[in-house]
């Protein structure tokens, strides 16, 4: 594999992380939901108002993967309000951690891993956390052998499915 360099994105790439947003959630999730309620989520968190507003938020950042110029995966991390629960200053959010299907096993979500990680060190964060679906026990591999333990559960709305999320932590 060629090298592979992570950059922070901005709302100039807002159709990149559209494009790498839809396609690897579709390759991840499609299989266990419905195609209706895979497109109401698509069309509901992938459009462009939303992901503007998102990349515009000052408590998130955006880093996108690159092969030479192919986009292969992005990082979205939050702050302060922006956090989707706990909203602890003294924590960062990964969001989404998302990787092209073809590139699984090839060190890119290690890579936008250490690059959260990194953004915590830079903002004297204690801890990270996340939810990860239950029924992805790859995500959740990948996790626990980051140093991620499992600290309570929430509901995560799926189209019109009601799907459980482990929250998990990393003290830093």
């Amino acid at each position: 594999m060629e090298y592979i360099k992570i950059s922070k994105a901005s709302i100039r790439e807002i159709e990149t992380i559209q494009q790498i947003g839809k396609e690897t959630f579709f390759e991840t999730f499609a299989a266990s939901n419905t195609a209706a309620d895979m497109k109401k989520y698509l069309d509901e968190n992938f459009n462009q108002e939303k992901l503007s507003a998102e990349i515009e938020q000052p408590d998130s950042q955006f880093y996108i993967a690159w092969e030479d110029q192919r986009a292969i995966g992005y990082l979205k991390v939050n702050t302060g309000q922006a956090q989707t629960e706990l909203q602890e200053e003294s924590s960062l959010e990964i969001e989404r951690i998302y990787v092209l299907s073809a590139y699984h096993g090839k060190k890119v979500g290690q890579l936008l891993y250490e690059k959260a990680q990194e953004v915590a060190g830079l903002l004297k964060k204690s801890s990270i956390w996340l939810g990860v679906w239950e029924e992805n026990p790859r995500a959740i591999k990948f996790y626990t052998r980051n140093g991620f333990v499992p600290f309570g559960q929430h509901l995560f709305k799926m189209g019109e499915d009601e799907q459980t999320d482990i929250m998990m932590r990393k003290r830093l």
